[in-house]
C-alpha cells in the first residue's frame, strides 16, 4: 500500500494583520533582515476571497528573508482590535522561523522593540533543536529556531541566512483531535502522536500556572521543512475577536502551495480567483483559521 502524499506542499506566505504598518517594515528589516519586495493596496477580489471585504484598499507590504527564499511575510493594515492578546484565542498563534544562531539572535533582539517571551532553550524531546521566542507590536509571535546538531539529516530546513524562512505555522483550537482529523482527512497528512507538554510562554499569556500541560502534535507537508503544529487550548480561550469585514488581528492567514484546488474536497469562502498567474482560494479551518490555497503557478 503506497503512502499518501500530503496535498499541502509548502508554506508560501504568512499574513499578519497590523494596526500600524509603518512600525512593521523597519522592525523586520533592521532586526530580522527581511526586505520589502512588494507594497500596495489589497485588491477587492483578494479581500473578498479572505472573507474580509473591508480589507480591500488597505495598505500592505510583502517581506522576504535575506536568504532570498520565496517564502514571505505579508503585513496588512487593519483597525485596532481592543484587548486582543496573542496566544489567548483560536486560530494562527505563532510563526516559526529557521535561524542560524538563536543565542546570538536573542542577544541582538534584547535591544529591539520586540518583546521577549522565552530565552533560548533546547526542546525537551529534541535537545539539538534550540529556540527563543519574541513578540512584535501587532501580537505577532515568532518562534526563532535552529538545528544545533547535524543539519544534513534534520527535519528542519537550512537557514540560508542569519534569519531564514518560515517553516512551521502554529494553529490552536479547543479540540486538537478535530484539528488533526480535518487536516489529515482533507489534505492526506499523516497523523502524529498527540503529546501533552507544558509551554510556559502560552501559560504566561493565558495566566495559567507554569508547568500546565496542553496537547500538541505536528503534521508534515509534502516538501521538507514545512510543518503545521496543532495546539489544544483550554476552556479559558475562545474565538478571535475581529473588526467586521476585516482580517482577524495578529497572525491572520497561512498561505500554502497545492497542486490543484479542484482536486481538494474543500468549501472555499468564494470560488477560486485568478492571482499572480495562477489561482487561489481561502478556506476556514476548524479553529476559525484562514488557510489560503495557492496553485503552483501562482
Amino acid at each position: 500500500m503506497t503512502k499518501a502524499v500530503p496535498k499541502l506542499k509548502r508554506i508560501k506566505t504568512v499574513t499578519i494583520a497590523v494596526p500600524d504598518l509603518s512600525a512593521i517594515e523597519p522592525l523586520y528589516r533592521d532586526w530580522l533582515g527581511y526586505a520589502v519586495v512588494e507594497r500596495g493596496q489589497v485588491a477587492k477580489d483578494l479581500a473578498v476571497s479572505w472573507g474580509a471585504p473591508k480589507s480591500a484598499g488597505r495598505d500592505f507590504i510583502v517581506m522576504q528573508p535575506e536568504s532570498g527564499t520565496d517564502v514571505f511575510i505579508r503585513a496588512v493594515e487593519i483597525d485596532p482590535v481592543p484587548g486582543y492578546k496573542a496566544m489567548t484565542t483560536w486560530g494562527w498563534n505563532a510563526i516559526e522561523i529557521i535561524v542560524d544562531d538563536p543565542d546570538a539572535l536573542y542577544e541582538k533582539l534584547l535591544d529591539s522593540p520586540f518583546t521577549l517571551l522565552g530565552k533560548p532553550a533546547g526542546l525537551k524531546n529534541y535537545p539539538s533543536i534550540r529556540a527563543t521566542q519574541f513578540k512584535g507590536p501587532a501580537e505577532d509571535v515568532l518562534y526563532l529556531t535552529a538545528e544545533t546538531g547535524d543539519r544534513t539529516n534534520s527535519l528542519l530546513p537550512r537557514p540560508g541566512a542569519f534569519v531564514g524562512r518560515v517553516f512551521i505555522m502554529v494553529v490552536a483550537g479547543p479540540d486538537i483531535n478535530a484539528l488533526q482529523d480535518w487536516y489529515a482527512d482533507t489534505f492526506d497528512m499523516a497523523r502524529g502522536p498527540i503529546n501533552n507538554s507544558p509551554i510556559d510562554l502560552i501559560n504566561d499569556a493565558q495566566g495559567l500556572p507554569k508547568g500546565s500541560e496542553r496537547p500538541l502534535t505536528i503534521l508534515g507537508m509534502s516538501e521538507h521543512g514545512n510543518i503545521l503544529e496543532l495546539d489544544g487550548y483550554g476552556k479559558n480561550t475562545g474565538p478571535r475577536p475581529r473588526n467586521d469585514g476585516q482580517l482577524p488581528p495578529g497572525i491572520a492567514i497561512t498561505s500554502v502551495m497545492v497542486e490543484s484546488i479542484d482536486d481538494l474536497n474543500v468549501e472555499t469562502i468564494v470560488p477560486p480567483i485568478s492571482f499572480g498567474g495562477g489561482r487561489l482560494a481561502t478556506v476556514v479551518g476548524p479553529a476559525g483559521e484562514l488557510l489560503e490555497l495557492l496553485e503552483e503557478s501562482a
